[in-house]
C-alpha cells in the first residue's frame, strides 16, 4: 500500500535510515522497500520528516542528500503482530527508551493493554501507568509498573542518548522535535544555559554541536543523570551540571552576563524567573521561552513578562512565536525566541 516513505540513494540508505530510527520515526509496520537504486523507507510522521530535510537550520540528514518525502507502495511487515491486532482496537501509549507509558483509569483496561503490548511483536517488555498528575519542584510523579522490572531506561532522540528514571525525573519525549528545532540553531562556541536542564535533553544536543553548556536542575538525581548523559554522549567537557536554584546561580559572577542562549522550559511558571535570566544574558542573547497559556492569547502575556523583565536595559525582539503542541482544552503550549540586546 502507498504510505509515506523517504526516498534515498541506496548508498545513503543506511546513514539515512539510522537518522529517522534515532528520532523514532520510522513506520515498524512495513518493510523499507529497494526499487531501481532507491531505498524508500517508511516513515510515520511525514511533516516532522519533511522538516527534518527542508528545514531553515542544518538538518541530521546531510545536506547533499538526495532525499525526499514520497508516497510509495512498501509492504507490510507480515511477521508482525501489534497491540491493537491483540486488543482490537487501537491503545493510546507513548514510549520512553523501553518503557511504554500508559495514561488509563481503568486498572483492568491498563494491564490488558500491557499485556498486549508485551505478547505483541515490538521489542518492549516493560509498562508502566501514570498513578499520580505531576507534583513538586522536581516535576515528577508516580507510576504502576504493570509488566517489567521498573522505571529506568536509556531513551534515544535525534543521535543522543538519556539515560533517566521516570520515577526520579521529569523527562516528555513529546518535546523531542521541539528540542530538535532548536539545537539545529547551535553554533560550536556559542555559551549556552539550560535554566531548568533535567538530564540534559536541550544540554547534551548543544554541547554535541560544540557549546559550551550549563545545565542547572533542583533535582539532584536529573543533574547525576546530566553529569551520566554527558559522559554516555562524550561532551563531558563541554557540560557543565550545576544542582541548584537556579536564581541563586544567577547571583554568581561567574555566570552573571555569560549566555548567549537560554532555555527557560518550565511552562507554567517560567515568569518567575525572568530576573534570573536578565542577569544571565550576555550582550547578545537568544531566549527560548516556554508557556502554557489559553488559546485566546497564547503569546502576549510571556511577551509581556519578558519586556517588563529585560527593558530598558536590553532591546527585546521576538523572533519567532511557535505554538509547540496543544496541552489542554482551549490550552496551548508555545515558545517565545526572544533576542536581548544590550543597548
Amino acid at each position: 500500500m502507498d504510505v509515506p516513505c523517504v526516498r534515498v540513494p541506496r548508498e545513503e540508505g543506511e546513514a539515512t535510515r539510522q537518522v529517522l530510527a534515532d528520532a523514532d520515526l520510522i513506520a515498524e509496520e512495513f518493510e523499507i522497500a529497494v526499487e531501481e537504486g532507491w531505498l524508500y523507507i517508511p516513515i510515520t510522521d511525514a511533516t516532522t520528516v519533511s522538516a527534518l530535510l527542508d528545514g531553515d537550520g542544518e538538518s541530521d540528514i546531510e545536506a547533499d542528500v538526495d532525499a525526499d518525502v514520497v508516497d510509495h507502495d512498501v509492504p507490510d511487515r507480515d511477521t508482525q503482530t501489534s497491540p491493537a491486532d491483540i486488543l482490537g482496537f487501537e491503545p493510546s501509549y507513548e514510549r520512553i527508551g523501553e518503557v511504554v507509558v500508559l495514561d488509563e483509569d481503568d486498572p483492568e483496561r491498563a494491564m490488558e493493554i500491557a499485556r498486549a503490548i508485551v505478547d505483541s511483536d515490538l521489542p518492549l517488555e516493560t509498562v508502566v501507568d501514570k498513578a499520580s498528575k505531576i507534583k513538586g519542584e522536581t516535576r515528577i510523579r508516580d507510576w504502576n509498573v504493570l509488566v517489567g522490572k521498573g522505571t529506568e531506561t536509556v531513551h534515544r532522540e535525534y543521535g543522543c542518548e538519556f539515560a533517566l528514571d521516570l520515577a526520579d525525573v521529569y523527562f516528555s519525549p513529546r518535546l523531542a522535535t521541539e528540542r530538535h528545532r532548536v539545537a539545529e540553531h547551535v553554533e560550536a562556541g556559542e555559551r549556552a544555559f539550560d535554566m531548568f536542564a533535567g538530564v540534559g535533553p536541550f544540554v547534551i544536543p548543544f554541547a554535541k554541536r560544540g557549546a559550551e553548556c550549563v545545565g542547572c536542575d533542583l533535582n539532584e538525581r536529573a543533574i547525576e543523570y546530566l553529569r551520566e548523559n554527558a559522559r554516555r554522549n562524550g561532551v563531558e567537557e563541554r557540560v557543565t551540571a550545576i544542582c541548584d536554584d537556579v536564581r541563586q546561580v544567577a547571583t554568581d559572577s561567574a555566570y552573571e552576563n555569560w549566555a548567549d542562549r537560554l532555555v527557560m522550559n518550565l511552562p507554567h511558571s517560567a515568569d518567575e524567573f525572568l530576573e534570573s535570566a536578565v542577569a544571565l544574558a550576555g550582550e547578545d542573547c537568544l531566549v527560548h521561552y516556554y508557556d502554557i497559556q489559553h488559546e485566546d492569547d497564547p503569546f502576549g502575556p510571556g511577551e509581556r513578562a519578558i519586556r517588563e523583565a529585560a527593558e530598558p536595559e536590553y532591546t527585546v525582539t521576538v523572533e519567532t512565536r511557535r505554538t509547540v503542541r496543544s496541552y489542554a482544552p482551549h490550552e496551548v503550549n508555545v515558545c517565545l525566541d526572544v533576542r536581548l540586546e544590550r543597548f
